[in-house]
């Protein structure tokens, strides 16, 4: 069902965000997103002479390199554009994300080491983000293992992950009835 029909309004900022997950030839994967925002109106801006109507204000990049096991052997940022001459500045930070997994603890890890001054707002939202769903929809068959029962009877790590995979939900009692609970 579409959005209802707006009121009349005037366009002012656009955020445009593109994922994409590509298996490479060595076996790992490369998962690469791309931030660009921009205005409807131009504006002053000392460290760049202005910034015209519709030219990014942001227009940022990185390339996450996993496994299968989603651990990250590499991770590298680019800023092409900023507000501020200093913005590029802070992408080498991103080679800090090597040796730890997408998984239980992967947002407290990155933001321990990219929260705040230490970072970019705008990479580490789209990191943590789209970026990181685009990994787990991209890394399918390695994941798949995940939907399998463990050793020892033990359910597939993937249930509980979202209210779709919840073990009181249709979903749950369709692929693995014997890990379905009733909802109370």
């Amino acid at each position: 069902m579409p959005l209802s029909r707006p009121s009349t309004r005037e366009h002012i900022h656009s955020r445009e965000i593109r994922c994409r997950g590509f298996h490479r030839e060595d076996g790992l994967w490369d998962i690469e997103g791309e931030l660009v925002d921009s205005k409807t109106y131009s504006f002053a801006n000392r460290d760049r002479e202005g910034i015209v109507a519709g030219e990014a204000i942001h227009h940022m990049r990185i390339r996450l390199t996993l496994d299968d096991e989603m651990l990250v052997q590499a991770c590298e940022a680019a800023t092409e554009a900023g507000p501020f001459d200093l913005c590029p500045a802070i992408t080498p930070t991103f080679k800090t994300l090597a040796g730890l997994r997408i998984g239980p603890g992967w947002r407290r890890a990155v933001l321990q080491r990219m929260a705040g001054v230490a970072g970019c707002t705008h990479l580490t939202e789209l990191l943590l983000g789209p970026m990181t769903t685009t990994a787990f929809q991209t890394i399918g068959p390695a994941r798949s293992r995940r939907q399998q029962p463990q050793e020892g009877g033990k359910p597939p790590p993937i249930l509980d992950t979202c209210h779709a995979l919840a073990r009181g939900s249709d979903v749950v009692r369709r692929q693995w009835p014997e890990y379905w609970v009733e909802k109370e």
